[in-house]
């Protein structure tokens, strides 16, 4: 396999789900904006698209384990591996990260005023996708097993009318993450951070590493290959 240029990120990572390690490595942006080409993303970050073409190539032969394509995988297995892998972590880990965000403002607020912000923007997250998740939940994933088991267009109709409202959200989550991880300095805790703030700013950073995966699969994945059926 060789990566092009005009690659976009999103298909890289469908088809090779481990290059998303390499993204994050960059700090390129394969969910939300993952209609955008290798070499449109490293002249937007300065970076420069040969190394990174190198880096995805290597990563690419010294993987020998295999992972599932969600583009021919069953319905019911991807929203599976959604409700499952991304789902249950929110709703098990927005709580603790709630909590220790307060806690760490409480005790290093005075002396790092930009934990008001972080307190801020992640409690808009919660409550953003606590309404997200409800809703595909309720809305969307129900209509997509009723044209499973129909075969209806009107079935299929409903399934899709609700994508752009759900992009949209994925985009307004996007957006955060990327100001929690600028005004964090990438999540590093400072010098004198004590275990509660370095492990609550770990779990920031792996909330944003699960968040993109959990956009990727349903804006590159399972909304166009719900599109391509009408």
């Amino acid at each position: 396999m060789e990566f092009k240029q005009n690659n976009r990120v999103g298909d890289i990572v469908s088809k090779f789900p481990r290059t998303a390690d390499v993204f994050h490595q960059y700090n390129i942006d394969y969910c939300c904006g993952g209609h955008r080409t290798l070499n449109d993303v490293c002249k937007e970050q300065s970076f420069n698209v040969d190394d990174v073409i190198n880096t995805l190539n290597k990563h690419y032969q010294s993987s020998t384990s295999t992972s599932t394509d969600w583009n021919k995988a069953p319905y019911r297995d991807l929203i599976d591996q959604i409700l499952q892998a991304h789902h249950a972590f929110l709703n098990q880990n927005l709580p603790i990260i709630s909590e220790q965000v307060k806690t760490i403002l409480r005790v290093h607020g005075q002396n790092h005023p930009e934990l008001m912000k972080v307190y801020q923007l992640f409690h808009t997250l919660k409550a953003d996708m606590d309404m997200h998740l409800i809703k595909e939940e309720t809305t969307q994933y129900p209509a997509i097993e009723k044209y499973l088991e129909s075969n209806q267009t009107s079935d299929l109709d409903n399934a899709i009318q609700v994508i752009d409202e759900l992009e949209d959200e994925h985009e307004d989550v996007g957006s955060i993450l990327k100001t929690l991880r600028s005004i964090t300095n990438g999540f590093n805790a400072p010098d004198d951070a004590c275990e509660t703030f370095i492990n609550t700013y770990k779990n920031l950073e792996t909330l944003e590493k699960n968040t993109f995966t959990h956009i990727h699969l349903e804006n590159n994945i399972l909304f166009p290959r719900l599109k391509n059926e009408i």
